[in-house]
């Protein structure tokens, strides 16, 4: 069975960091486009980050861009997601994602995902 596993979530307060993990259980991941969404109570589920399947290519939702970047070790079959500058609305549950094509900012793109790692960010 296909597993994506986070890891590295917490509670921080406003201005820390943190990095998020998700390791793929397949080799095949190596050649999937990964993306991290997160999602708050009551609303739905957003676009953070993406990153092809060589690491060539990243893209960022405008909410984070400058302070999130998205990364991959496809020897570990491993996606990063480093945070700086948390803020109290970066709150939310975080979920990684991969599909067997291109990075898309769409949810609905993706055929695999993971449990999800909460991050609260006091102020």
């Amino acid at each position: 069975q296909v597993q994506l596993i986070e890891s590295g979530g917490g509670l921080v307060q406003a201005g820390d960091s943190l990095r998020l993990s998700c390791t793929a259980s397949r080799r095949t991941f190596r050649s999937y486009a990964m993306g991290w969404f997160r999602q708050a109570p009551g609303t739905e589920r957003e676009f953070v980050a993406g990153i092809s399947w060589t690491g060539a290519y990243t893209y960022y939702a405008d909410s984070v861009k400058g302070r999130f970047t998205i990364s991959r070790d496809n020897a570990k079959i491993t996606v990063y997601l480093q945070m700086n500058s948390l803020q109290p609305e970066d709150t939310a549950v975080y979920f990684c994602a991969a599909r067997n094509a291109g990075v898309d900012t769409s949810s609905t793109e993706y055929n695999y995902w993971g449990q999800g790692t909460q991050v609260t960010v006091s102020s």
